[in-house]
């Protein structure tokens, strides 16, 4: 371990980091000895152009020399053009019923991150809402922040306890199980909020009944539907957004991590008529939508559309996909596009695999105790694939022999 990471005046609110990184290109970083890493995680699916991408790192360059901040009392040239990309990039053809042509179809709000995007995403239904209709339901499993707010939302209880009392106005239901949905939908209920698939909760992708149940119960109900898309979003489920996967029409849509590719930018996008609720003063951020981070945005969805983000994702997912599928100690592989879950046979720890494969040179997470999580960027090259898969054969192979070994105390173990 690094000197640089023995001792920390960091708030120990993350365990101790095993390597220190330094630098990074592609889909490699290097830590603070030199060594090199396949990054199959990739800040947790943030650099989905590969790191220290030439195109971002020079409009962020330029900008900073530019004009890197104003506040939001004034206005600046970038953001509404990302605003307008976004737009564009979550529009269906089921927009074209009642959309005239004039204007935006929807609106957008830049923050800092997931959570600060959801933490507008839930302002804004309790806004639609009104008193007395401000309930958020959200999934079991769940991840949705660590703001309070977001975290209220989560449907993970143990992630709850140390912070309580949570802010009232939220309930969960069993993932993927449309009559708990439907049996929690009663008139205090403004918005669903839902992932197109658990990435946090384990890589759970969501049931097409399911999701299309939801938009039939809201569009009885009143109620919005607002999807996170803060890890699945921007190509990387083999769409654009992964709700687009479902052929659903959503009210509301969150997004961060690959939208500034490394630089801090979410953003909250609502249709027009729903984003009006806001009125000046509602909500704000000092740093969203500065030019710093909007050159950053825009030169990522840029160069996402010129690479074809959501083609490259299905077909290096598929790839992925496969390859994990044979590796003898996976009993299954799951989730969209680039993002993937590998269920690790009985016997088999997440957490010990993880380790290994970082030893041997590959960085993957263990999601749960049994699941190895995969984000690789989306301009992972086939050799790179390849190379991780062998490695993480190496490990498993390896894990396997020394768990079948016999002990010392076992006959045939070489007890004196």
């Amino acid at each position: 371990m690094s000197t640089a990471t023995a001792t920390s005046p960091l708030m120990p609110t993350y365990p101790r980091p095993p390597v220190t990184l330094v630098r990074g290109e592609g889909t490699r970083v290097w830590d603070a000895d030199g060594r090199e890493y396949l990054d199959f995680l990739t800040g947790l699916a943030v650099c989905s152009l590969g790191h220290s991408h030439p195109k971002v790192a020079a409009a962020v360059a330029e900008q900073a020399s530019t004009l890197l901040h104003v506040s939001n009392l004034y206005g600046n040239a970038i953001g509404p053009e990302v605003a307008a990309t976004l737009d564009r990039l979550l529009g269906t053809p089921a927009w074209a019923d009642g959309w005239t042509g004039d204007g935006p179809r929807g609106r957008v709000f830049f923050a800092n991150s997931g959570a600060e995007a959801n933490e507008c995403a839930i302002k804004l239904a309790r806004r639609f809402g009104g008193r007395g209709r401000h309930v958020v339901v959200s999934a079991l499993g769940s991840f949705h922040g660590r703001t309070m707010a977001a975290l209220a939302a989560t449907g993970q209880p143990a992630k709850h306890e140390p912070f309580q009392p949570m802010p009232e106005g939220f309930r969960h239901v069993a993932w993927n199980d449309l009559d708990a949905l439907a049996g929690a939908l009663d008139p205090t209920v403004a918005a669903v909020l839902l992932e197109p698939l658990q990435g946090e909760g384990g890589v759970n992708p969501a049931t097409a009944e399911f999701v299309q149940g939801a938009r039939r119960l809201c569009d009885e109900r009143g109620a919005l539907l607002m999807f996170d898309e803060v890890q699945t979003g921007l190509g990387r489920t083999g769409r654009w957004f992964g709700h687009q996967r479902f052929d659903v029409v959503p009210d509301v849509v969150t997004m961060a991590k690959a939208l500034g590719n490394g630089v801090p930018v979410g953003a909250c996008w609502a249709r027009a008529e729903v984003a009006e609720v806001f009125a000046p003063g509602d909500h704000g951020s000092t740093f969203g939508g500065q030019p710093f981070a909007m050159a950053a945005a825009r030169a990522v969805l840029a160069e996402m559309e010129a690479i074809d983000a959501p083609a490259r994702a299905t077909r290096q997912g598929t790839r992925l996909a496969e390859a994990l599928a044979d590796v003898p100690g996976v009993a299954s592989v799951r989730g969209m596009g680039l993002l993937l879950g590998a269920e690790l046979a009985p016997g088999l720890a997440a957490p010990g695999v993880a380790a290994a494969c970082l030893a041997a040179g590959l960085i993957v997470n263990p999601v749960t105790p049994t699941t190895l999580r995969f984000a690789p960027p989306l301009t992972v090259s086939d050799d790179e694939i390849d190379a991780a898969v062998a490695v993480l054969t190496t490990v498993i192979t390896e894990a396997t022999a020394a768990a079948s070994e016999p002990t010392a105390a076992e006959p045939g173990g070489g007890a004196p």
